[in-house]
């Protein structure tokens, strides 16, 4: 007969996870679970599951529900206080900050706004941030720019155009901009550039297969590049101002 210790390891093996038995609960594994459980927390609030003002579980609860410790949700909680998404008192919990308050030029942040319910109007948001620093910043980066950084600019241009798949598209469109928000010289639009990144990659994969003329949109971008390169600061402001409107109508004609 098998002995005792045999039988508690069948009957282990035999279980489910713990976590799958939880409704709502998510499988977190490795070094890292307080991120994937404040990534999954974070989601939550940002999609509207938690509105602003509301008291969350206490860490008890967490625990139970994500089948983790309570250290990590301790830590997750940490990270999206961090965020400016919660706030914590003794003997209140924590509880969701007004949306103003966010953070949303963190990466986090702008990657659960990104998968949001309200998906137009994260890239109508995006959209008019561009509009608002991406035709100076392309007319600054005309005047300014230097031979690497053109080098950089023409690179990605030249990579979009004969990118043989979709995530390779967006990958180089999106350091195509990068990369003019950097030869602008202006010291404030770099770090700005890299935390609106994975808002960029996802405006991107939206609009990328909205629009049906690729070729077109492959040519706004190559008259951003030659008037860049040729030094024309007001030709590449118009050259982004044409591109901003053909993404405009891209995301117009998803609403339609």
């Amino acid at each position: 007969m098998p002995d005792e210790k045999s039988n508690k390891r069948t009957n282990r093996a035999s279980r489910p996870p713990a976590v799958m038995r939880k409704a709502g609960a998510a499988h977190f594994a490795g070094a890292s679970v307080h991120v994937s459980l404040a990534g999954e927390i974070g989601l939550r609030i940002v999609r509207g599951d938690y509105p602003p003002g509301t008291i969350l579980p206490n860490e008890a609860r967490w625990a139970e529900i994500f089948n983790v410790s309570r250290s990590a949700v301790r830590e997750a909680i940490k990270m999206l206080m961090a965020k400016s998404l919660l706030a914590s008192r003794p003997k209140i919990g924590s509880w969701v900050e007004p949306k103003e308050r966010w953070n949303l030029l963190d990466r986090d942040v702008l990657a659960w706004y990104a998968t949001a319910p309200d998906r137009e109007a994260f890239l109508r948001t995006v959209q008019e941030f561009r509009h608002i620093i991406e035709p100076e910043a392309s007319a600054f980066a005309a005047m300014r720019r230097s031979d690497e950084e053109m080098a950089e600019i023409s690179q990605a241009c030249r990579e979009m155009g004969e990118a043989l798949s979709l995530q390779e598209r967006i990958r180089a469109d999106t350091r195509f901009h990068l990369a003019i928000l950097r030869a602008s010289g202006n010291d404030l639009l770099v770090p700005l550039g890299v935390l609106i990144e994975s808002a960029l990659d996802h405006l991107f994969a939206f609009t990328t297969q909205q629009v049906g003329d690729q070729r077109q949109a492959q040519k706004l971008h190559e008259a951003i590049e030659k008037n860049i390169r040729l030094q024309r600061p007001a030709a590449a402001r118009n050259a982004v101002h044409k591109l901003l409107e053909n993404t405009d109508d891209g995301i117009g004609r998803w609403r339609r």
